[in-house]
């Protein structure tokens, strides 16, 4: 972390939660509009990771609180690796919290003796933890930030950790108020249960009287039409054509990606030649997802920052053209390489190499079917489609420009996109 300035500390937080029950027994509905209380109280003991930069004047201002993944078992931080590059150049801190159970127990099964003191008295107690880290962000900064002054802390999650984001708004956010603004990336359709496994129904809008900005990132993989909510002064949906829910980048490029370009060029290759293994372990029956989310993530989270800093929202951006909304397998209208059509577009689908999907892949003891699918256009078609290698390089040229001018690319990663083109040997 040293060489690109950043620093990484684990703190131990501790403190006692409480829990939330919906009010007077009432249901918590599908329309996100929830009335609950506070329940019953438990002492907590977990961990948090801090990035921040080394150098105080290259801090933005804004910490990003991240809920930490816990489908595998164990702690990731999905967010962290996707975007690390924008948050580093542009000088956010990153906080990723172990807010439930499956995290804190992992850990403490890893290292026993450095992670004895911590505690988890159950999930229905991270909704508040999750509040208590956020306020301690701001409160105890000369600790957690070494002495870095917060202007703004936003939430983000993915997947799961998304799930939780939309009850935490739902039901805490109105009661403490403690984030400015909320990136939920990857939450299909889903809530999470508040105080007993069936107290919420999988289909759960979020509330859109928050008060802050919600930027919802959905991939071909997530999209539902139970929750595809409308755009409004304080929401933004961005659905992005040739993404998965967890893809090559995820799995491979973002835990070696310095920022330097290399990256880029990476993801260019993978859509020539993409993985069927993820981690070395996961193995699927085809080739996994390589498209362009973590650009675009990137992105989003640049526009987020915008949002609640100057008040401007991002426009509002095209949804894809959906025929059937089948869970983690929806159904889209395609062109004439597979590729979907609507949505935020990138050269990845403009200017295709690839056949791009968030759907139809299996295996990995069922993980696959979230990671999506690439099909390398054969030769023929690539020398139709272009006849000269610079044929290529000019119109993935100019759909890159296209994406940065409407913010769904940041211009350094435009770049580096446009770079990595003139250096693939698209043509054989």
């Amino acid at each position: 972390m040293d060489s690109v300035g950043y620093s990484e500390k684990e703190f131990i937080l501790s403190g006692t939660a409480v829990s939330y029950l919906p009010k007077g027994g009432q249901s918590l509905g599908t329309d996100g509009q929830w009335d609950v209380e506070e329940n019953d109280s438990a002492a907590y003991v977990t961990r948090a990771v801090v990035y921040q930069p080394l150098d105080a004047e290259a801090f933005n201002g804004t910490v990003i609180i991240e809920w930490m993944n816990v489908t595998s078992g164990s702690d990731s931080s999905p967010v962290w690796t996707y975007t690390h590059n924008e948050l580093i150049r542009e000088g956010y801190a990153l906080i990723s919290l172990s807010a439930q159970a499956a995290g804190v127990a992992r850990t403490k099964a890893m290292d026993s003796e450095r992670y004895a003191s911590l505690l988890h008295p159950g999930d229905n107690y991270s909704y508040d933890i999750f509040s208590q880290a956020g306020q301690a962000v701001r409160d105890h900064a000369d600790v957690l930030l070494n002495g870095l002054r917060p202007k703004r802390v936003l939430a983000a999650g993915e997947s799961q950790s998304a799930y939780r984001l939309v009850s935490y708004a739902n039901a805490v956010h109105p009661l403490v108020t403690v984030y400015d603004g909320y990136l939920l990336q990857s939450r299909l359709a889903n809530a999470a249960p508040l105080a007993t496994a069936d107290d919420v129904s999988g289909s759960t809008e979020i509330r859109l009287d928050l008060g802050v900005p919600v930027l919802m990132f959905q991939t071909e993989t997530d999209v539902n039409e139970a929750t595809r909510q409308a755009d409004t002064s304080t929401y933004r949906l961005w659905e992005v054509a040739g993404t998965a829910h967890f893809d090559v980048y995820g799995g491979g490029i973002g835990l070696i990606d310095m920022g330097d370009g290399e990256g880029a060029l990476l993801a260019l290759e993978a859509l020539l030649e993409p993985p069927s293994t993820v981690f070395g372990f996961i193995n699927c029956d085809k080739p996994i997802n390589a498209g362009p989310m973590s650009f675009v993530l990137s992105a989003a989270v640049h526009a987020l920052n915008e949002w609640i800093t100057t008040g401007t929202p991002p426009a509002s951006a095209e949804t894809l053209q959906a025929i059937d909304f089948t869970p983690y397998s929806p159904g889209y209208a395609r062109d004439a390489q597979g590729n979907a059509l609507g949505g935020i577009r990138t050269p990845f689908v403009d200017v295709p190499l690839a056949m791009l999907s968030g759907t139809g892949n299996s295996g990995g003891e069922g993980f696959c079917r979230l990671f999506g699918t690439t099909e390398p256009l054969s030769a023929d078609e690539l020398d139709t489609l272009y006849p000269t290698q610079q044929a290529f390089v000019t119109a993935w040229t100019a759909a890159t420009e296209a994406a940065v001018e409407r913010g769904y690319i940041r211009p350094v990663d435009g770049q580096a996109l446009i770079d990595a083109a003139g250096r693939v040997q698209v043509l054989p």
